[in-house]
């Protein structure tokens, strides 16, 4: 039997969830993303945890070490993808006279900060201005767009979250309204209507997550078991939402695609 907690974005309930499968009494807790690892790491001290995380799982306080993770956490990162500076050039190689662009944020996750600077230090390397947005409810999401243009906003990123991840619809309605080519970081945006995603696979870390809880359930510890190192990624394109964009995509561009939605 499994048990399925859903947050739908809001990151302030993950910890009573978390909570909930706890007094449960479950054998493992998976969870798919830092805010969730978080809140399951404050929840249970002796369940075992597998977690899916963007972020350095030591810095987050999550392991000891990658190698030797000790207690009662272990999982995946995709911390050595660096996708963020490549959503940028992605952008850039489809804008090559762009010079201003925009990276939306939630503020809340705990890996804002680290996607920031990682976001300017790429912009900095390609001579653009990146501005940065912040929006942790759908009003903010409203206000974020309707900024665009007053900023000279050529390119859009959004950054990874679950709070993002769970609008994906609205996101990419709100780029097509105010015609801003945007990159996310995950295929369901691109399902969505969604110009381009670029990102860690999702599969592979699930992936990883299944095989650690298997192996845990078989009686292994999953302190004894090292964080792996997720490296595939995946390139998504949308040629509908490009046309309404008055967007041609790079025939290098589409060369390198995963999948391309027509």
């Amino acid at each position: 039997m499994v048990e399925y907690r859903w947050a739908e974005g809001r990151d302030d309930r993950l910890l009573d969830l978390a909570s909930d499968l706890v007094q449960r009494q479950v054998a493992v807790i998976i969870t798919s993303s830092t805010s969730s690892a978080i809140a399951a790491k404050a929840a249970a001290t002796t369940i075992p945890i597998v977690f899916s995380v963007s972020s350095d799982p030591v810095q987050l306080g999550l392991v000891e070490s990658l190698n030797r993770p000790g207690g009662n956490r272990t999982g995946s990162t995709n911390l050595g993808v660096e996708a963020g500076s490549k959503r940028l050039e992605l952008l850039r190689e489809l804008l090559p006279a762009a010079r201003v662009m925009a990276f939306l944020v939630h503020p809340d996750n705990p890996g804002t900060e680290n996607q920031i600077n990682e976001h300017q230090a790429a912009a900095h390397k390609l001579g653009l201005r990146l501005h940065v947005l912040r929006a942790s409810s759908e009003g903010d999401l409203d206000a974020a767009f309707a900024t665009l243009h007053q900023l000279g906003v050529e390119g859009l990123v959004i950054g990874p979250d679950s709070f993002f991840n769970t609008r994906n619809e609205q996101l990419a309605t709100l780029a097509l309204h105010y015609r801003v080519p945007a990159v996310y970081n995950d295929q369901p945006f691109v399902i969505a209507g969604g110009l381009m995603s670029y990102g860690a696979s999702i599969t592979d870390q699930y992936r990883i997550a299944g095989l650690y809880a298997g192996r845990i359930l078989k009686g292994e510890k999953p302190g004894d078991l090292p964080v792996q190192q997720s490296t595939k990624v995946e390139l998504f394109l949308n040629l509908k939402t490009a046309n309404a964009l008055g967007l041609t995509i790079p025939p290098t561009l589409l060369a390198r695609a995963d999948e391309v939605i027509e």
